[in-house]
């Protein structure tokens, strides 16, 4: 087993390095948003991922995050704003529709504006019928009950990141208070979300867990002091549910 820590990082096929433990603001509103996103700094987290579908990523007030948070290197050291991973956010708009985009993303690379390409919500045929360059990452629903397989195995073998969302199976009791879940929890002394964190890790994904509590945001990351034995892995590995495990829209299979 490779230590892992919260500095722990995967390097992509570009080079840069992506750190192991993301934070998510999905449904996180404006103000709280902000404050959540700064107590996941004070934390030590070093990845925060967002979307323009959340709807609460107010340009000034997320420029008040980085500036009071973690210092930028600029793309050319004059103050221009370059991004470091732009995913398509879905496999929306067909075949033609996704080449497009992935080529327009493609550009935008090339012109240095985004560091790194991806791709979220992609299936396998998906992926496979995207142009060059492969994505750098793919995020995707991951969790005990939804472990999505073939896309896991497909994203491996070809070297693409796996960012795992809704790792904490947003907390829908009937999957929190899984017998296997809880036994683990209690040998371990951690919480639940935390089993399923460090799980995730072990798997080799970037959990993404989301929360707005700073006692949750700095528990979430105490993930790192214990480790799930071969033994436990399997035992959660076996909770899997295919499709029907899924709590998103999950639209790996969007024609």
């Amino acid at each position: 087993m490779v230590h892992l820590s919260l500095d722990s990082t995967i390097k992509l096929p570009s080079g840069n390095l992506i750190p192991r433990l993301g934070f998510g603001v999905y449904q996180a509103r404006s103000k709280e948003c902000e404050q959540a996103v700064m107590k996941a700094a004070e934390a030590g987290y070093r990845h925060v991922d967002s979307a323009q579908g959340y709807h609460n990523e107010d340009p000034e007030e997320v420029l008040q995050v980085l500036r009071k948070s973690i210092k930028k290197i600029d793309r050319s050291g004059e103050g221009e704003p370059y991004i470091d991973l732009m995913l398509i956010h879905a496999p929306w708009g067909g075949d033609e529709g996704r080449r497009n985009n992935w080529e327009a993303l493609g550009l935008a690379q090339k012109e240095g504006w985004v560091k790194d390409i991806g791709v979220s919500n992609f299936g396998v045929a998906h992926l496979k019928s995207l142009p060059g360059p492969l994505p750098a990452v793919n995020q995707i629903e991951l969790h005990p009950f939804c472990q999505q397989r073939d896309i896991v195995e497909y994203c491996q073998e070809k070297g693409i990141a796996i960012e795992a969302y809704s790792p904490l199976m947003r907390g829908e009791e009937r999957y929190w208070n899984h017998p296997v879940l809880v036994k683990i929890s209690k040998k371990h002394k951690k919480d639940v979300a935390q089993i399923a964190i460090r799980w995730s890790l072990q798997k080799g994904f970037i959990p993404l867990p989301k929360s707005v509590t700073p006692a949750r945001i700095q528990s979430n990351a105490d993930v790192f002091d214990f480790e799930l034995s071969s033994e436990e892995m399997v035992e959660i590995d076996g909770l899997d549910k295919g499709t029907e495990g899924a709590i998103t829209w999950n639209p790996v299979n969007h024609e």
